[in-house]
């Protein structure tokens, strides 16, 4: 009978050395990419914080902030961006058979919703929608103050609800009046179609693929002071009343126009909301990632 080796000396701490690096090996193998997708007048530079915390928590996971329609240039309309960002993004996913993760902030969260609903076969897992405006936008705000003047979100439909505004403001493709509901139904080319408020030749399809994800995270709160209401991050919007009309009472959810009510019966929709947040400190805030994001990314 052959006599047991017995590993003496410094080879049993190298070779546990080397065992622990093999499993973080295979950790590390188990994170999906987070592909990141900016908001309005801002752009990649904002997101280094947010990229790190995923790092420091997911170690060795690909982190991409996709830099293109940054600053100013995010004022081009929507579907033109959705263009582009769909373009940067598929060789991610081709590139990652597992799938990715879509962590979208702001503007960027219907540019996101936009891209998944057209975009056949695509491998996305988790889609975190970060304060986006998803059932619109009606509100004075400082982002609107450097497009328009200011107090003038009574006449914005005047400007958004015609064809030069719905092919030069991105905000206009998204700009929801609950006073001119008439007007938005007619002229929107983008968020009307999109969350099928106006029937659309596509309807089906884009529903199909938008219930591809596995899991639709929705993270906003009272004092953002930019996302207005503050509920239309969680797919609450406006009546002609101005007031707000949560997401299950939404026309959209209870005819599941684009998939939400079966996304949501599946148990696949995740809602956080965080007091004491500003629009501009969403990403760079801790606390919202470990509780709204962290388990959503693996």
């Amino acid at each position: 009978m052959k006599t047991p080796q017995v590993i003496r000396g410094s080879a049993a701490p190298q070779m546990l050395r080397l065992l622990l690096l093999l499993l973080s090996g295979v950790c590390i193998d188990s994170y999906k990419p987070v592909v990141i997708v900016h908001g309005i007048l801002d752009g990649a530079k904002q997101f280094e914080t947010l990229s790190n915390f995923i790092r420091e928590v997911h170690p060795g996971t690909e982190v991409a902030v996709i830099d293109i329609y940054d600053r100013l240039k995010s004022l081009k309309p929507m579907w033109l961006q959705v263009k582009a960002f769909t373009e940067a993004i598929s060789p991610i996913m081709q590139k990652a058979p597992d799938g990715i993760h879509l962590l979208c902030f702001s503007q960027g969260g219907l540019i996101c919703r936009a891209l998944l609903s057209t975009t056949p076969y695509h491998n996305v897992h988790s889609f975190i929608s970060l304060s986006s405006p998803q059932a619109g936008q009606y509100g004075d705000t400082e982002y609107l103050d450097r497009i328009f003047p200011r107090r003038m979100r009574k006449m914005v439909y005047l400007i958004c609800y015609n064809k030069v505004g719905q092919t030069v403001f991105s905000i206009c493709d998204y700009w929801n009046d609950p006073h001119h509901r008439a007007q938005y139904l007619q002229s929107s080319r983008f968020l009307a179609p999109l969350n099928g408020d106006r029937p659309y030749k596509d309807m089906k399809s884009w529903r199909e693929n938008f219930l591809r994800i596995k899991k639709l995270v929705l993270i906003g709160g009272p004092d953002d002071g930019v996302i207005t209401p503050w509920q239309s991050s969680l797919f609450g919007f406006y009546d002609s009343n101005e007031s707000v009309v949560q997401m299950k009472d939404q026309e959209f959810y209870k005819n599941d126009t684009f998939g939400l009510r079966t996304l949501n019966t599946r148990g696949d929709v995740s809602v956080c909301v965080h007091s004491g947040v500003k629009h501009v400190q969403w990403h760079s805030n801790f606390t919202v990632f470990k509780s709204c994001m962290e388990k959503w990314l693996t």
